[in-house]
């Protein structure tokens, strides 16, 4: 690893893709792994369903079509026994049409649920396998990387991603796809009727004739080519509007998420105007844009309606004068006339659905950022060699800040099992960074780590799980794994004899136990699961002293019972009580830091250096 900004590429576009063929690329790359997943057979299945009922629609229309002909032929001639007739061949038509119509829309449908159901599943396998998560958060504020020749920044909001993009995605893909195929099909299926239809528009222009067969094909042809075009330059804004909007509402959702969390410190500093201010800002955002979204969609809207109603009369324009001339019947005007709308209405489908391709291909950029994300860290091996050992031990370990900033040089350390040391330093000096690069979650560091097996680590601020008691307390094991005797046990012993009652109780633990109860409980977890190796960042700061004595006493035990060591992280002087060793970080001379040059080293008990820095 030379450097931070290299160990941990990630994907996100700051902006939607200009390139319409890219997006599509984007959108074949994203929809090609279900369709080649286990549930292959059953997604094809329902794909080959849903295309073979869009083309039974196609034929029910082309039999209304054919229906309407012999119908207003029997009214115009006043031939009863006909009339009567094609009603009752319309009410067949009209059933199989109704069949048609609900088992697409159940398959459909079906199809959607089961792609975002295995999409969604298969994304959030991959978010949280090799610290995904937790890399794309690190870098989520670091300069633009690049990544396969493209430069890009850092993907936001995983969660509305994974959880509103992927819903947005499955389901356009699949009614947008379906609906240009409809079209395509019934265009071909169509023009070649209308064109019979139409016949030859015989014309004098300067003294030659001339003759355009099948001319209202042509007129439908250019009608739709300038509609769409004048439509894609009024709508081509919504493309970023859309994507926009999407961020806007997930980091105003966010915020708001953040403020629950965090109830409590935000009373207690009274910082209801601030963060009132902050999400009124983040608000606005989201109003701004979405005010210039409706003005676009009122333009786009305004013509798309224009052009829908003019294209109602318009073919009863071009046929007329064959009607009154005696060349057609009032049947064949009907019949030209549904043909017509039924042609220009698949040469308009861009026109009808741009606003929803707009958001289709803002989701499609979006996602698909998200997915690059995901690809490049998945493929980002650990710059530590991480591998098992008998006891601690480090190799020519470097650790650096995101930006690069190096703050440990070629450190060497060892601990062996039955020793206990305590790390202390300056506060933002790395104690904390250099335990996550023990756990191997640091991306930032260089070098070889041997790490025990049976190891625990007790961050500053343990994770709370929302649940049963006993699921808090067994994170991440199954509460099975334990017998209830185990656990009010743990409790007991980590001082939370008033919990031991409530093993079953469900709750927002995070939000119900203070921190020094949150402590004590991810105190009860190792006392629970007995791991022969304890790393614990700051582990009883919220603790008093009396209680910080009785916990370490038990920990110290514990290790020592398996046959290992504890290495703790703390400011109060008290915790070297329990510990039999002093490691401190010591900022190195001034001006280092920079340019391959550590800003601390690490010293023993004695002063002398635990690791050579550059």
């Amino acid at each position: 690893m030379s450097s931070a900004s290299s160990t941990l590429p990630a994907t996100s576009l700051a902006e939607p893709s200009r390139s319409f063929l890219q997006t599509l690329r984007r959108i074949g790359r994203l929809s090609a792994p279900y369709f080649r997943s286990e549930e292959k057979w059953k997604a094809w299945g329902l794909l080959i369903g849903v295309v073979a009922l869009n083309l039974g629609t196609v034929y029910v229309t082309v039999l209304i079509n054919d229906w309407s002909r012999v119908f207003y032929d029997a009214l115009q001639a006043k031939n009863q026994p006909v009339f009567w007739t094609q009603l009752l061949r319309f009410t067949y038509i009209a059933m199989a049409g109704i069949l048609v119509a609900v088992l697409k829309f159940y398959l459909t449908q079906l199809l959607q649920v089961r792609w975002r159901a295995w999409m969604t599943r298969s994304y959030m396998t991959r978010w949280l396998a090799n610290h995904t998560f937790y890399r794309i958060e690190l870098a989520r504020y670091s300069a633009r990387t690049t990544v396969d020749g493209a430069q890009t920044a850092n993907p936001d909001n995983p969660d509305q991603r994974i959880q509103e993009d992927m819903q947005l995605f499955t389901d356009y893909t699949v009614t947008l796809s379906m609906g240009i195929l409809n079209s395509v099909v019934t265009l071909v299926t169509f023009i070649g009727i209308l064109w019979g239809l139409s016949g030859p528009l015989a014309f004098t222009l300067g003294g030659q004739s001339f003759s355009v067969p099948g001319y209202m094909v042509w007129v439908a042809v250019i009608y739709c080519a300038v509609g769409t075009t004048i439509t894609h330059y009024i709508g081509r804004p919504l493309i970023g509007l859309n994507f926009r909007q999407q961020r806007f509402e997930a980091d105003f959702r966010h915020h708001l998420i953040r403020v629950r969390e965090n109830s409590e410190a935000i009373a207690l500093d009274r910082g209801e105007k601030v963060e009132h201010g902050q999400l009124d800002t983040r608000f606005s955002s989201v109003l701004r844009n979405y005010l210039s979204l409706i003005k676009q969609q009122k333009n786009l809207v305004a013509f798309t309606a224009s052009f829908g109603q003019l294209s109602v009369v318009f073919p009863f324009f071009l046929a007329a004068p064959r009607f009154f001339s005696g060349a057609i019947q009032f049947g064949e005007l009907m019949q030209i006339s549904r043909t017509f709308s039924t042609v220009q209405d698949s040469l308009s489908w861009f026109v009808d659905n741009y606003d929803r391709v707009a958001v289709w291909r803002a989701t499609a950029d979006r996602l698909s950022t998200f997915d690059d994300a995901m690809r490049a860290h998945a493929e980002t091996q650990a710059a530590v060699a991480r591998q098992p050992g008998s006891r601690l031990h480090t190799d020519n370990l470097d650790v650096a800040l995101p930006d690069g900033t190096k703050l440990l040089h070629h450190t060497a350390l060892t601990v062996q099992p039955g020793e206990s040391v305590l790390l202390q330093g300056p506060s933002g000096s790395g104690k904390s960074t250099l335990f996550r690069a023990f756990a191997g979650i640091w991306p930032f560091a260089v070098g070889t780590v041997d790490v025990p097996s049976n190891t625990m680590f007790i961050p500053q601020r343990p994770y709370v799980p929302d649940g049963t008691l006993r699921d808090a307390l067994t994170y991440p094991n199954p509460a099975s794994d334990y017998d209830d005797d185990a656990l009010r046990q743990a409790l007991n012993d980590a001082l939370l004899p008033e919990l031991a009652k409530r093993l079953d109780d469900s709750d927002a633990w995070s939000q119900k136990l203070s921190g020094g109860e949150q402590q004590r409980l991810a105190i009860a977890r190792v006392l629970l699961k007995k791991p022969a190796w304890l790393f614990a960042d700051e582990a009883t700061s919220a603790l008093d002293a009396e209680a910080e004595a009785v916990l370490y006493k038990r920990l110290a035990a514990t290790v020592q019972a398996a046959g290992g060591a504890m290495v703790s992280i703390a400011h109060r002087p008290s915790v070297g009580d329990h510990h039999k060793q002093r490691w401190t970080l010591v900022p190195e001379a001034e001006g280092t830091g920079s340019e391959g040059k550590a800003r601390y080293r690490l010293s023993t008990d004695a002063g002398s250096p635990a690791g050579a820095a550059a």
